[in-house]
């Protein structure tokens, strides 16, 4: 885990002298991460992988690419489309595009890539492209038990985020943990926009195995804080736990072994 939060570390520093040498802002999110203007969606993996070769990883074997679409930020409800690159986009226009991102990136993730009420999309959508990727819920299912269940039943996804203050209590967050669990689904415990030092979610995500943290760049102080936690557990743990790299995106593994 140690050189793990280490990739982190460099491929960060490394974004940034991307960023500079193409002569784009390097100014930081609500995340800690950059927020440059960009011609296209596209580009932005352009410069990840840049970032990562440039940090001396390999794309896809050390680091992968694991991202937020926020579908819901850009879906026009009146006319049914997705404001996308300049254009309007239908969900089939999203389903291609999330496509070729896969056939030239490292991808291992996509969280809400469409609208949080686009059940039945979110359902085509995995059955085109969910056995070579994790298609995440987040607006859409709120950490909240019940939609999961739906989820389950539906098969409108294959991985939900686990938000503990979006469903507001403990137990139901573990609800929601073993839920996704016993059917198949994983997991990846988040952390919010507005974050605070508190490192919980760290121990959240170990104690329940999720095997996946959200927890935005390292960057700033809230963030740091939760990756100094994980460095904290594995060293009070030893050799009892173990790293699982790649093998937490089962998908994203078995298309690239």
């Amino acid at each position: 885990m140690p050189s793990s939060v280490l990739r982190m570390v460099t491929l960060a520093h490394a974004l940034k002298q991307v960023l500079i040498v193409r002569g784009l802002e390097t100014g930081l999110g609500d995340e800690g991460g950059f927020a440059p203007n960009r011609q296209s969606n596209a580009e932005s993996f352009d410069l990840l992988v840049e970032a990562i070769e440039r940090a001396g990883y390999e794309p896809g074997k050390q680091i992968a690419i694991c991202f937020d679409a926020a579908a819901s930020e850009f879906f026009d409800e009146e006319k049914g489309v997705y404001n996308f690159d300049g254009a309007q986009a239908s969900t089939k226009d999203m389903t291609n595009f999330y496509e070729s991102l896969l056939s030239k990136y490292p991808i291992a993730s996509i969280e809400d890539p469409l609208d949080e009420n686009a059940w039945d999309d979110f359902k085509s959508l995995t059955a085109a492209i969910g056995d070579k990727v994790q298609i995440m819920g987040d607006d859409i299912f709120v950490t909240n038990p019940k939609f999961i269940t739906r989820a389950i039943a539906e098969h409108t996804a294959n991985s939900t985020l686990i938000k503990l203050n979006q469903i507001g209590t403990v137990t139901e967050t573990m609800d929601a943990i073993r839920l996704a669990d016993r059917n198949g689904l994983t997991t990846m415990v988040s952390h919010r926009s507005g974050e605070t030092p508190d490192s919980t979610i760290s121990d959240l995500a170990v104690a329940t195995n999720a095997m996946q943290l959200k927890s935005g760049a390292p960057a700033r102080g809230e963030r740091v804080a939760k990756y100094n936690q994980l460095l904290r557990i594995e060293e009070q743990l030893g050799d009892s736990v173990e790293y699982a790299g790649m093998k937490a995106f089962p998908q994203f593994a078995a298309r690239v072994r």
